[in-house]
């Protein structure tokens, strides 16, 4: 059982640098997890930095989305990051808010298709294979990577419904849920993944603030209750936060590895992200 913590979004880049090596010492964190938002920050460039200065973490990326991503030019990047930094990356790849992918011109016809084709394409090209795909989203003649990883990342797609986690379940050596799956929605995700031989890694991420007034925590965390909701298309309430007193926190986070998650990535809420994780760890040990 792993336990992750995210860069949030909403942070400033420039404090990715002393986030990632703060904790690197903290050796009950296995990851550290980047995100590419549209507007917000570049998931490629997060990681490099954040593996750039940091030695035992894992770093996750969670996620690119597949329609601002060539295969060719993703498999690129993520071969160069495994290279300089053998072991210590996973890749995920998703659909993309539909609403931002029509923004910026790249909406798919078929996204389950593009997805599927771009995680077949990246895979095989990490894997030093030459890759000729005449497929319904990409196209790609005879492509391969000069300089293949020796040990290539695991590929995970970022997906939420049932026909995306089937889909993951049959190409992906991974899947990540988004913040809002308690763990009655991560046995049913893995129930759609479908049986994968033992070997498929389930990331969930879970809002993270850690508490001990109700109104505190509660006023804390309703704006991010809200906007994943919306997302989810369910109730405020129906989002699952570890939230509150650290054995209350933790035990959400428990109830998650219990569920199938083979990493729990926290999303700390708040000025203070650290505080909450160094405020939770002591119960989780």
């Amino acid at each position: 059982m792993r336990l992750g913590v995210m860069f949030d979004r909403d942070l400033p880049p420039e404090d990715l640098v002393p986030f990632a090596r703060r904790l690197d010492g903290v050796t009950q964190v296995d990851d550290l997890w980047v995100v590419e938002d549209l507007g917000w920050t570049g998931s490629i460039s997060s990681a490099a930095t954040a593996l750039a200065v940091t030695e035992r973490l894992r770093v996750g990326i969670g996620i690119t989305p597949a329609p601002l991503r060539n295969p060719a030019l993703l498999a690129m990047e993520l071969g160069n990051l495994a290279r300089v930094h053998p072991h210590r990356l996973a890749a995920g790849i998703g659909h993309g808010v539909q609403e931002w992918m029509r923004g910026v011109g790249a909406l798919a016809p078929s996204p389950l298709a593009l997805l599927e084709e771009t995680i077949v394409a990246v895979r095989a090209l990490l894997r030093g294979e030459r890759v000729t795909c005449d497929g319904r989203a990409v196209r790609l003649d005879g492509i391969g990577l000069v300089h293949p990883p020796a040990v290539p990342p695991p590929v995970l797609a970022g997906v939420v419904r049932p026909r995306s986690l089937e889909l993951s379940g049959r190409v992906a050596q991974g899947t990540i849920l988004p913040e809002g799956f308690d763990a009655g929605r991560v046995r049913r995700a893995r129930a759609m993944i479908g049986e994968t031989g033992g070997d498929h890694e389930v990331v969930v991420f879970v809002h993270l603030y850690v508490g001990d007034d109700p109104e505190e925590v509660r006023a804390a965390v309703l704006p991010a209750a809200t906007g994943q909701a919306e997302f989810l298309g369910v109730a405020p309430h129906e989002v699952p936060m570890a939230a509150g007193p650290a054995e209350t926190a933790a035990g959400v986070v428990r109830s998650l590895w219990e569920a199938g998650a083979g990493t729990v990535v926290l999303r700390p809420i708040g000025s203070d992200p650290l505080g909450h994780v160094d405020r939770i760890l002591p119960a989780l040990r």
